[in-house]
């Protein structure tokens, strides 16, 4: 790799990542969120939530990028963000949109076909109250309806854990027809043939096509469920979890930046570090 400055993008999965995994604040990661903002450097954010949680998110972080919802199920590009799109946008309210992802609805009655098939019983999001989501991931009730709103990706638990030849009977069915499932920090995501390194990748080549300077990616996840995205970009970042580990699904299949924390504390050091070192604005 090459230490030369190039311009910066900055991708992040959020829960674990910019979030902290218990209480959701990004407040450790303040400093490198102002010289992200000082440097115009654009902040993607990449996760497996909604389009309407992401939303509150831009407006706690007081950003107005592109973002990627449900695990890369679409792309969301502010209306004249880019000057060039793809032709196979779709305009949805104030987003010029790239869907990856199949209908949450579809997704919904395959779920059902297959645990009835094989006497596993999911709750997923769409299931459960907005009080007991709140109990489950830790959110208030405002933000537990916005986790309901999904388009591409049902997210869901098993109250009781199935056998590992359960999950794995479940994967080759959901994969005969076309989807596939993931397990993320919390719960399982079932959605299509999309990941965040599709979407990341796509986004990526939009950006190239509106710039004219030398574009460099960063990524940072903390779990499996982010190892496309970092596959996809220049500098792959990996926080630690909450035991103090690594993914070591990850670090067996990627050459990383390891971040020497966890969360947004972690995340707050390896961007400032990286922004110093390569951000053709710093210096």
């Amino acid at each position: 790799m090459s230490e030369e400055k190039r311009r910066i993008l900055i991708f992040t999965d959020l829960d674990g990542t910019l979030l902290d995994p218990q209480d959701y604040s990004f407040g450790e990661a303040l400093p490198a969120l102002e010289r992200v903002r000082q440097r115009k450097i654009p902040l993607i954010l990449c996760s497996s939530k909604t389009r309407a949680e992401l939303e509150f998110y831009q407006r706690e972080l007081k950003i107005d990028e592109p973002f990627i919802s449900e695990n890369g199920g679409a792309v969301f590009m502010p209306s004249g963000y880019f000057p060039r799109v793809p032709e196979e946008h779709k305009k949805k309210g104030r987003y010029l949109v790239l869907e990856f992802g199949v209908s949450h609805a579809k997704i919904r009655e395959r779920l059902l076909e297959v645990s009835t098939k094989l006497n596993i019983k999911p709750v997923g999001i769409g299931d459960l109250g907005a009080e007991e989501i709140s109990c489950l991931l830790n959110l208030s009730a405002a933000e537990a309806e916005l986790a309901q709103d999904r388009e591409y990706d049902e997210a869901f638990y098993f109250p009781e854990k199935p056998k590992e030849e359960q999950i794995k009977l479940a994967q080759r069915e959901f994969n005969q027809v076309g989807l596939c499932l993931t397990a993320g920090g919390r719960l399982f995501h079932l959605h299509g043939d999309h990941d965040k390194g599709k979407a990341a990748k796509s986004l990526i080549q939009i950006f190239i096509a509106n710039r004219t300077d030398e574009i460099m990616t960063i990524g940072l996840g903390d779990s499996l469920n982010d190892l496309s995205l970092l596959e996809a970009v220049d500098i792959p970042v990996l926080l630690k979890k909450e035991d103090d580990s690594y993914q070591p699904e990850i670090l067996d299949n990627l050459k990383v930046y390891e971040a020497s924390e966890m969360g947004p504390r972690g995340w707050n050091r390896a961007v400032l570090d990286l922004i110093e070192k390569y951000d053709s604005r710093s210096g």
